[in-house]
């Protein structure tokens, strides 16, 4: 009896734990701006650099990205994983990789989940090496 009790504890202190990561999870993400707004991508490629202004409604920049048609991607294990931008390829086979930042700042995000405002300004950088 006394060991069924010890594990029924177990599983409910580790429910407690989930649920509350959960909640800070929920209470601290980054939140979304609804509406029509405006976002500035930069595209990045060697010597090559093409600044963009995209016009959306999107809450997340993947999404505004697809829709503009300024990138294509696949879907990987953390959403879109961007495989092209402004028409230049990522070659993978030179461990070449589109880097996200904001305002020249690392994005701890996906793109799928990176919300955007009004104003805000993105570059992806094309980045060679794992």
């Amino acid at each position: 009896m006394k060991k069924n009790t010890k594990i029924l504890l177990a599983v409910l202190a580790l429910l407690v734990a989930v649920g509350a990561l959960a909640g800070v999870y929920l209470a601290l993400r980054p939140g979304t701006q609804a509406g029509a707004k405006a976002v500035v991508v930069t595209v990045a490629a060697g010597e090559k650099s093409d600044e963009h202004t995209l016009h959306t409604d999107a809450e997340y920049l993947g999404q505004a990205l697809l829709d503009a048609g300024l990138v294509k991607g696949e879907d990987g294990p953390y959403g879109l994983y961007i495989t092209e931008a402004g028409g230049v390829c990522a070659d993978s086979a030179k461990q070449q990789w589109w880097c996200l930042t904001k305002g020249g700042e690392p994005v701890s995000t996906g793109v799928d989940t990176t919300p955007i405002a009004d104003g805000d300004r993105f570059e992806l950088t094309l980045t060679t090496g794992y």
